[in-house]
């Protein structure tokens, strides 16, 4: 008995890599943040420079706040979790 491998119509798929990479995402969060605080550091600079508007300053600024007081919680969050893992009993 003679079979015959069946041959697909499309290209095999590779698999993405997956990415857990934490040390990247961690970048990019730092990243992020840091060009929000670029932007709303700008935006005031543009004002003051009589360039931009008080608005826009005032808005970049407050949008700044929200995300570094979201970063804080966040940071503030996993430092209580990683000390309710380290105080763990083995």
């Amino acid at each position: 008995m003679r079979v015959e491998p069946l041959v697909p119509d499309a290209p095999p798929m590779t698999p993405a890599a997956p990415s857990n990479d934490a040390s990247g995402a961690f970048r990019e969060i730092v990243d992020a943040l840091g060009k929000t605080l670029e932007g709303a550091s700008s935006a005031e600079d543009a004002f003051a420079g009589g360039n931009g508007s008080l608005q826009a300053a005032v808005y970049e600024r407050a949008r700044a706040d929200v995300v570094l007081s979201v970063a804080t919680a966040a940071a503030s969050r996993a430092a209580q979790a990683l000390q309710s893992i380290f105080n763990l009993q083995v």
